[in-house]
């Protein structure tokens, strides 16, 4: 069976007042699909995703979920089929874990209307769905970094969108937590959720993606399955440094790592 086409990035470009962040950008994704977006620091990763999000208006082009333009959509629309979660912010207010999660309802509620039993289920489900079930009558300021960013990741998937964008992930997370990130992600495309995520470990690509984008110079250097763009020539461009891509037997998958002063 065909898989349905989510998301549509057509020559996107944004632009702040000194000239373009990034122009030109294309690709899309079909359902249970993970795109892995690398590139150095400000070259434009999260302003991507926030132009995709409907956050930001692009100065050209287009981003289409499901067929329809994200232009001619209203926020609560897009809000309906697109899931984001932005990098953490420390600062946080004393809201119950279960509360919070369910604000993810908002865009299916009237104007003045309040959470149903209904919306009670899905946000306990999206709590299920990433394993933090047992931290629903915790406050959010008395959770880790980890916990905290399941707990986002379960309010975007209260929304029940076809589509979540993740900025940084796993940005100040330890390695144990970074890693609880990548199965959840791993677990949701699974099911059948189409993800985007940021990240500046190509490795992550390996891990979890489908395919990959890589942005360097605001310009899209490549595009297309995870092999193909997470190799040592494209990431030594994108990052300025010598880098080599190896197999690992062991572990049955390839790792990206610099080179370092020594010789690839």
């Amino acid at each position: 069976m065909e898989l349905e086409l989510i998301l549509e990035v057509d020559s996107l470009a944004y632009s702040y007042g000194k000239g373009p962040v990034f122009e030109d950008v294309s690709f899309s994704m079909k359902g249970g699909e993970v795109m892995c977006v690398l590139g150095p620091n400000g070259v434009g990763k999260s302003t991507l995703i926030k132009c995709i999000a409907g956050i930001f208006k692009p100065a050209a082009g287009s981003v289409r979920i499901q067929g329809e333009d994200t232009q001619t959509m209203t926020s609560g629309s897009i809000a309906k089929k697109v899931g984001y979660v932005p990098q953490q912010n420390e600062t946080v207010f004393p809201f119950d874990v279960l509360d919070f999660v369910v604000m993810g309802r908002t865009p299916h509620l009237s104007l003045f209307g309040s959470p149903g039993e209904g919306d009670m289920e899905i946000a306990w489900k999206s709590l299920e769905t990433v394993g933090v079930e047992h931290l629903s009558d915790r406050t959010l300021n008395s959770l880790s970094g980890g916990q905290r960013q399941m707990v986002l990741i379960a309010r975007a998937l209260a929304q029940e969108p076809a589509l979540l964008l993740l900025d940084e992930p796993t940005a100040h997370l330890d390695f144990g937590n970074q890693v609880l990130v990548l199965e959840t992600v791993k677990k949701l495309s699974a099911s059948g959720m189409s993800i985007v995520m940021n990240t500046h470990m190509p490795d992550h690509a390996f891990l979890v993606g489908s395919n990959a984008v890589a942005l360097t110079g605001g310009k899209l250097l490549a595009c297309g399955p995870v092999p193909s763009v997470v190799n040592s020539q494209t990431m030594s461009s994108v990052y300025g440094i010598d880098v080599t891509v190896r197999d690992i037997s062991d572990i049955n998958r390839k790792v990206c790592v610099p080179c370092g002063s020594g010789k690839c």
